[in-house]
């Protein structure tokens, strides 16, 4: 990166994080520092949820994942905007109304303290799990620019959120996140069309969509009903459904930023607009890395999109084998790269036998190039078994990096740690929000002041923040960081909201049967996930549906005394 590059981050980052903690400032009990005083407006709490969700790995893996399997990810969210209309229904008024600092105390006044205690702790896990996912993703473009240790790019990256969440609290992160989604959606305009202005002078916008429709990467829409394909129409709706109302109306991450809201109104406002806008948002998000993949078309592309990984083959015993990979892999580039010319000559004569001609020609190209980016990769677990063998993440930011103008680039790697900082920070607050309100208040130091709980809250948060770090350290090992995270939260999503839905619309249940079957239920859906039974976005339907099923059964058996609280 040129120093221009570098001014430019820097105080893009720096404005983003002065006006927080500037706007933020006079935090005087736990209601200010966890849930802003409930003091802001439907485009704040829009914009706040928006960006909890959109962390680094939206734009770096997402663009990479779009990149080499085309735009049917974008299904996953298709479930999204009618959990939208659900959630501000349902969830919205009932903890706007019991006045609740998070979601897991409605459990106890409808349960028990077991049961909201139990979800409080699956949240806890599955939260500082994916948190470690989302710091790891920056510290990748620390660790590729500067060429540091991943070890010590997590540490910066965690710490500087932690500082400002510590400092902040619920309003500094977001008045941050307000700044981070308009300068992200500007940025990522900008990316989408240089990508274009990049292609060769004949090839425009929708010659390069032709070209990736032809290629296999425009599959936005899988109507097949497949249980074992991970995207497609029905697990979109359906799965992606369970899911996004699992995570938007049961994790505290989630519930945190739209407790904030003045009144039930201006949080209903701000999540329905996040469910008009975020599936446009990331169908950019993704259409950008289908763009870089038609312009690595016509030009040549690396081999393996992680300079780290390749700079340490070269400089190993395996170098030379290395380079003869890389020679054939230009090789077969050269070919790809003609049939596109022809592919693109014969679409705009109509050509349809040259068409389809071409067409296999690209995608004989494409196999022969994962073979030999499959050998590359061979030889990384030989010179480094740590190392990370996926490139997914990479692809996007070796984009940048290599094409893109100087300025535009310090831009939309600000864009990337902006986006990681505001999702981080949130979960930072969750995590802390739950474990004094839900574990600790609850468990330990029922009457203290809230003075006490307030710096409890901040002690909380760097004990959070120091575990995210620890698992940071281990993310290389799981491949797309934007299926890992989802894969992650799939585990324990259907069971929480399943745990929420009997707890809303179950009234015979009670605390008992629900407790034991949450704890049963987790158990099986580890189960399938390791068994491989099914795609992972239907996890959340089984673990849903079953915890309701199996709780039924068990109160049937032993019945339970309950205490109900009116919805």
């Amino acid at each position: 990166m040129s120093s221009l590059d570098w001014l430019i981050l820097a105080g893009t980052l720096a404005i983003i994080i002065v006006y927080g903690v500037v706007r933020s400032r006079g935090n005087r009990n736990m209601g200010d520092y966890l849930l802003a005083n409930q003091s802001l407006p439907w485009y704040h709490v829009c914009l706040s949820v928006m960006a909890t969700q959109a962390s680094a790995i939206t734009f770096l893996s997402t663009p990479g994942q779009a990149f080499t399997d085309g735009m049917r990810f974008v299904q996953f969210y298709f479930g999204l905007p009618l959990a939208m209309v659900v959630l501000a229904v349902t969830f919205v008024p009932i903890f706007h109304r019991l006045k609740v600092f998070t979601a897991y105390e409605y459990l106890e006044s409808r349960f028990d303290a077991r049961v909201r205690v139990f979800t409080a702790l699956l949240f806890l896990l599955q939260r500082g799990l994916s948190t470690g996912l989302s710091i790891y993703a920056p510290s990748i473009i620390l660790s590729t620019i500067l060429g540091w240790n991943i070890f010590w790019t997590n540490i910066i990256m965690g710490g500087i959120v932690l500082v400002y969440t510590v400092t902040g609290g619920a309003k500094a992160i977001s008045y941050t996140h307000l700044q981070q989604m308009l300068i992200v959606t500007v940025a990522m305009f900008i990316a989408g069309w240089m990508t274009v202005h990049l292609l060769p002078a004949d090839v425009g916008f929708m010659d390069a969509l032709e070209v990736a429709g032809k290629a296999g990467r425009l599959n936005t829409i899988d109507l097949k009903f497949d249980p074992d394909s991970r995207y497609n129409l029905w697990s979109g709706l359906i799965g992606g459904f369970f899911l996004q109302l699992s995570y938007f109306g049961t994790d505290q991450s989630q519930v945190g930023r739209y407790l904030t809201g003045q009144s039930i109104g201006q949080s209903r406002l701000g999540l329905l607009a996040n469910g008009m806008l975020k599936v446009p948002m990331q169908f950019l998000i993704l259409l950008v890395g289908v763009l870089v993949f038609v312009f690595y078309q016509f030009n040549p592309s690396p081999v393996f999109f992680n300079k780290v990984e390749t700079d340490q083959l070269l400089k190993s015993p395996y170098a030379d084998q290395y380079r003869q990979l890389e020679t054939e892999h230009q090789t077969i580039a050269a070919r790809r790269q003609k049939a596109v010319l022809t592919l693109n000559k014969a679409l705009s004569e109509k050509n349809d036998a040259s068409v389809e001609q071409t067409k296999a020609v690209i995608l004989k190209t494409d196999e022969e190039a994962k073979a030999v980016k499959g050998q590359v990769v061979n030889l990384i677990k030989k010179n480094n078994p740590v190392g990370d063998t996926s490139d997914v993440n990479y692809v996007f930011l070796r984009f940048v990096l290599d094409f893109l103008p100087h300025g535009l680039i310090g831009l939309l790697i600000a864009v990337i740690f902006s986006a990681s900082m505001g999702s981080i920070a949130a979960a930072y607050s969750s995590l802390a929000s739950t474990t004094v309100v839900d574990i600790y208040k609850r468990l330990f130091c029922k009457d203290y002041s809230d003075g006490h709980y307030l710096k409890a809250s901040k002690v909380a948060t760097i004990i959070w923040g120091v575990f995210c770090i620890i698992v940071a350290q281990f993310a290389s090992k799981l491949g797309s960081m934007i299926e890992a995270v989802n894969i992650l939260g799939s585990l324990f999503y259907g069971v929480i909201l399943g745990i929420f839905l009997v707890a809303f619309y179950f009234k015979s249940i009670g605390g008992k049967a629900t407790f034991w079957a949450a704890v049963i239920t987790e158990g099986l859906v580890v189960w399938c996930w390791l068994a491989e039974l099914t795609a992972f976005l239907w996890l959340n339907v089984i673990g849903c549906v079953l915890l309701i099923g199996i709780a039924w059964l068990l109160e049937q058996v032993v019945p339970t005394q309950k205490t109900v609280t009116p919805s």
